[in-house]
């Protein structure tokens, strides 16, 4: 078995990282026999992995924990501490049953959040304060924020909504960045949890009656391996990693919709109002789209990958965007062709754009099927609910910040209802 040599004495790749963002590991994977080589972040032993071997170690069993394998920053910005993602072994995989329950197991739930997202896109899409010109990321923001307050069983007044939706729109945007805009985001992330706290305790103690299917009860009436319940403090945690994510699926509506600007086949395709084919062109869209580039985590045991030896300890991160992208397990990888027919529900280890493995016991996003569906949605609502121009603008995709998306945030004019 191969060892990977370990890096020289003065050398730091955390500038070329920043540099390039999401093309960082891709470059160096292609000149590459196996996607494996190893590096400093921050000053720190990194082994980059990419492809389904990586996905598989990272993926099964309890091979890889996710504690102590992110920055600071983004931790609280994107998991926090105490949240499912930092759990491992029984902990992980009982906690995980529970979001398992809420986004993959009852379809009725996942219809329920679709219901509530269209409903809101066309009353904010008709509402005569939007006008006839609309960025649809911002609006996508706000949308995802009232849909998700609402079907988590918490307050989605107007209020609420344009309090909170900034709030959670600006965790994800900076999450892989650094500097004020970090600073004040961590700021309000914590402001909003002191207020989610305040409802939780409001529904432990009965002066609030969400639905009984909400995630919030759910989450208030959850107890741990010692049949203990939560503290509210990490309900908060949790619930936010329940709102944030599905903010977040505004990036990819906006590829989907810059995709159906660039592919007006498919434009035409789903102009019928038909449902057919929009799973594959959602999967398709995550594919291609940058989300985030990579995860990472530490070995708890000796492993091997790709022939190489990696000990105990080791800080690894998978590319998931440039598994994604590279030609070994996708041919054409540049081009978008969602007649491959992807989904989050097979082939586990090569499609990764949010995580590889089983959703049910490793730590895969669980959110997939709903993302899916709320992709496919929008791109269903810009086709066939609404006609509109998109302007000139710059569509530019700049690689090197993360997360990203197009430039102008992709501004759409003339909006016309049928």
């Amino acid at each position: 078995m191969k060892t990977l040599d370990p890096p020289a004495r003065f050398e730091d790749s955390t500038w070329a990282l920043m540099k390039e963002g999401y093309l960082f590991m891709p470059r160096r994977h292609a000149g590459l026999e196996a996607p494996i080589f190893r590096t400093r972040l921050m000053l720190r032993d990194v082994v980059c992995l990419a492809g389904p071997e990586a996905s598989e170690l990272f993926y099964s069993g309890d091979t890889v924990t996710r504690r102590g394998a992110m920055p600071k920053t983004s931790l609280r910005l994107l998991q926090d501490k105490h949240s499912v993602q930092q759990l491992d072994g029984p902990a992980h995989r009982r906690r995980k049953a529970m979001f398992m329950r809420l986004l993959v197991q009852d379809p009725t739930r996942i219809a329920d959040l679709v219901s509530r997202f269209r409903e809101a896109w066309l009353r904010h899409l008709s509402a005569p304060e939007q006008g006839d010109e609309v960025v649809l990321e911002t609006f996508c923001e706000t949308v995802l924020a009232e849909t998700a307050l609402s079907w988590a069983g918490l307050p989605a007044n107007a209020d609420a909504v344009g309090r909170d939706a900034p709030v959670l729109g600006a965790m994800v945007r900076n999450a892989g960045r650094f500097g004020p805009g970090t600073a004040v985001a961590l700021a309000r992330r914590a402001n909003m949890e002191r207020r989610l706290r305040g409802q939780i305790r409001a529904v432990r103690s009965g002066a609030r009656k969400p639905p009984e299917k909400s995630p919030v009860v759910a989450l208030c009436r959850y107890r741990d391996e010692e049949d203990k319940p939560l503290p509210a403090s990490v309900v908060a945690v949790e619930l936010l990693n329940i709102l944030r994510p599905i903010v977040a699926i505004g990036r990819y509506i906006v590829f989907a919709a810059l995709m159906l600007h660039q592919k007006p086949a498919w434009r035409a395709r789903f102009a019928d109002g038909s449902r057919e084919g929009l799973d594959r062109f959602a999967e398709e869209v995550r594919r291609v789209a940058p989300f985030f580039p990579f995860i990472g985590g530490i070995l708890t045991r000796e492993a091997e990958c790709y022939g190489y030896r990696l000990k105990k300890g080791q800080w690894v991160l998978i590319d998931l965007y440039g598994t994604c992208h590279d030609e070994r397990w996708f041919a054409e990888p540049s081009m978008f062709r969602p007649e491959r027919d992807l989904s989050w529900q097979k082939d586990v280890h090569r499609f990764i754009p949010q995580g590889g493995g089983n959703a049910a016991s490793a730590h895969r996003c669980p959110g997939e099927q709903a993302t899916v569906a709320l992709i496919g949605e929008a791109a269903r609502l810009m086709t066939h609910e609404m006609s509109f121009d998109v302007p000139e603008q710059n569509l530019d995709v700049p690689l090197d910040r993360v997360p990203t998306g197009p430039e102008s945030g992709f501004v759409l004019k003339n909006i016309r209802r049928p």
